[in-house]
C-alpha cells in the first residue's frame, strides 16, 4: 500500500505572512477616526479659547468640547454606517429574489465574474455550479455584491468605537490644560497634542498593517494645521473684543 501524504506543515514565516488585517476594518476606521478627531478637534479649542481666556473657560469650552462631540460622534457614525447597512441588506434582498427567479442567469453572472478573474470559462462554470449547489447566496454575495464579514457594515461597533475613542482622545489635551500652568496652556497643549497624535498615528498604522512613519506624519502635519489655524482666530477675534 502506498504511504499516506503526510499533511503539510506550514513554517513560522508561512504562517506570519499570512496574517492580514482586514477584520479589523470594521471598527478601526472609527476608532482612529474618533480619537484623531478628539485630540484635535478640542485641542484646537483649547489653544483658540486660551489665546483669548483664562483657565476656566478653557476647561469649560473644553468639557463642552468633549461632551459634544463624542455624542455627535457616535450619532454621525451611527447614522452613515446604518444608511450602508440598509443599501447592503436591500442588495442581499434582491439577489436572494433574482437567484429564486433566475437561477441559470444568476450562475452563468457568477461564472463570468470568474473568467474576468483569470479562470478559464469550463473552470469557471464548475467552480459557480459548486458554489451555488453549496451556498448560491453566500457566493453571490460574496463575489458579486463584494460583502464579506470583515467589511459588512457594523453601526453599533463603528458608534461606540467612535464615541469611545473621541471622548478618550479629548480627555487627553483637557487633562493637560488643568495639569500646566494657566500662562503655557496654549504651547503645553499644542505640544502635548501633537505627541499624543503621533502616538495615534503609530497604533493606528500597527493595527491596519500600514507603514508606521507614513501614519504618524499625517496625522501630526494636519492635527498641527488645524491648532494653528484655531489659535490664530483665537487671537484675532480675542484681540478685537478685548
Amino acid at each position: 500500500m502506498p504511504t499516506p501524504t503526510p499533511p503539510l506543515e506550514r513554517s513560522a514565516r508561512a504562517v506570519a505572512m499570512d496574517k492580514h488585517y482586514i477584520h479589523r476594518v470594521g471598527w478601526l476606521r472609527a476608532a482612529v477616526l474618533g480619537a484623531n478627531d478628539g485630540i484635535v478637534s478640542t485641542a484646537s479649542l483649547i489653544v483658540g479659547v486660551a489665546a483669548a481666556s483664562g483657565r476656566a473657560e478653557v476647561l469649560i469650552a473644553g468639557a463642552a468640547g468633549l461632551a459634544a462631540g463624542a455624542l455627535s460622534m457616535a450619532a454621525g457614525e451611527f447614522v452613515s454606517v446604518s444608511s450602508q447597512a440598509d443599501t447592503e441588506a436591500a442588495d442581499i434582498a434582491r439577489e436572494k429574489l433574482e437567484l429564486v427567479e433566475f437561477p441559470q442567469e444568476e450562475e452563468a453572472v457568477l461564472a463570468q465574474i470568474y473568467v474576468d478573474r483569470g479562470l478559464e470559462p469550463d473552470l469557471a462554470r464548475q467552480v459557480a455550479a459548486s458554489l451555488t449547489k453549496s451556498d448560491a447566496l453566500a457566493a453571490h454575495v460574496r463575489d458579486e455584491l463584494g460583502i464579506s464579514e470583515h467589511t459588512e457594515a457594523q453601526p453599533l461597533t463603528a458608534a461606540a468605537a467612535s464615541a469611545a475613542t473621541f471622548a478618550v482622545g479629548a480627555a487627553l489635551p483637557l487633562v493637560t490644560a488643568w495639569a500646566v500652568p494657566e500662562a503655557q496652556i496654549s504651547l503645553w497643549v499644542t505640544v502635548l497634542s501633537l505627541v499624543f497624535l503621533g502616538a495615534l498615528g503609530a497604533v493606528g498604522a500597527g493595527a491596519g498593517g500600514a507603514p508606521i512613519v507614513k501614519g504618524v506624519a499625517r496625522v501630526v502635519f494636519w492635527g498641527a494645521v488645524a491648532m494653528a489655524v484655531t489659535a490664530l482666530v483665537g487671537k484675532l477675534f480675542g484681540t478685537a473684543v478685548g
